[in-house]
């Protein structure tokens, strides 16, 4: 925001806040968006240094690290396997002024991934890819992030590091490995309780109490996300998990708390 300084002098716009003295909590309206936007604005350097933006989907990894699959037929392909640096534009859509609502833009650099869980995750949230996940020139990639740049509405902006965007998953990595069989689990015989979650953060009752057939898309030490049709849930557990056990008794005393409240 523009104003002046104490002496009544004409100053600048104030530069953001470093996301600890933001006067929000801008960690984790970031590590939403993060996981709750599927599709953004990759920005990246043509041959002649000049910026390019292109429409992509995306998806997270389990530690929030943004997934992207591109062909390498595709311009911003071209421009990352010469030059990998780039952002990540994420913004959450509503009515009235576009810049009324929040949006992140990440930015680091992207690299091609062989890892069978980023494949998993980035497929289980957009269905539709399997159909071409697997031509030739398709791959996934990985934007490893150096920065932040968050701007939660008017007046609301802050910058964060690589460890503010990104879970630590130290001591968690039962959970990870085990986090396919969770989803499909869940999928397969607890519809109901997925429904209930994401009512609880004002999601599944948009269209109705429970409206729509919820899925899960993938899990980590801090919360689950959650799709039905072109909507998004994250939800947060009550507090963090770093095993399945303490997943398991979280889930069903989660279930027990919205039904109670329902």
């Amino acid at each position: 925001m523009d104003g002046t300084d104490q002496a009544g002098a004409p100053r600048g716009p104030a530069r953001p806040l470093p996301a600890a003295e933001a006067g929000f909590d801008a960690v984790a309206l970031a590590r939403n968006l993060l996981r709750s936007i599927r599709s953004g604005a990759l920005a990246t350097l043509d041959p002649d240094g000049a910026p390019f933006a292109s429409l992509v989907t995306v998806a997270t990894d389990a530690d929030g690290t943004p997934l992207l699959l591109l062909s390498r037929l595709s311009a911003h392909t071209r421009n990352l396997l010469a030059d990998p640096r780039c952002s990540l534009l994420l913004a959450a859509g509503g009515k009235g002024d576009p810049l009324a609502h929040p949006r992140l833009t990440v930015a680091g650099r992207a690299a091609p991934t062989e890892e069978a869980r980023a494949r998993a995750r980035f497929l289980a949230r957009h269905p539709k890819a399997k159909l071409y996940a697997d031509f030739p020139d398709f791959g996934f990639y990985a934007l490893a992030p150096a920065a932040g740049h968050l701007n939660g509405g008017f007046a609301k902006a802050a910058t964060l590091t690589r460890d503010e965007l990104l879970l630590d998953l130290a001591g968690a990595e039962g959970l990870v490995a085990g986090e396919a069989g969770a989803v499909a689990h869940m999928n397969a015989d607890h519809a109901d309780a997925l429904a209930l979650y994401a009512s609880g953060t004002g999601e599944g009752g948009r269209e109705g109490a429970h409206a729509g057939t919820w899925q899960l898309t993938g899990l980590d030490p801090e919360g689950m996300d959650l799709v039905s049709g072109e909507r998004t849930a994250r939800v947060l557990y009550p507090e963090p998990v770093a095993e399945m056990g303490a997943l398991r008794k979280i889930l069903v005393a989660m279930a027990a708390r919205a039904r109670g409240a329902g």
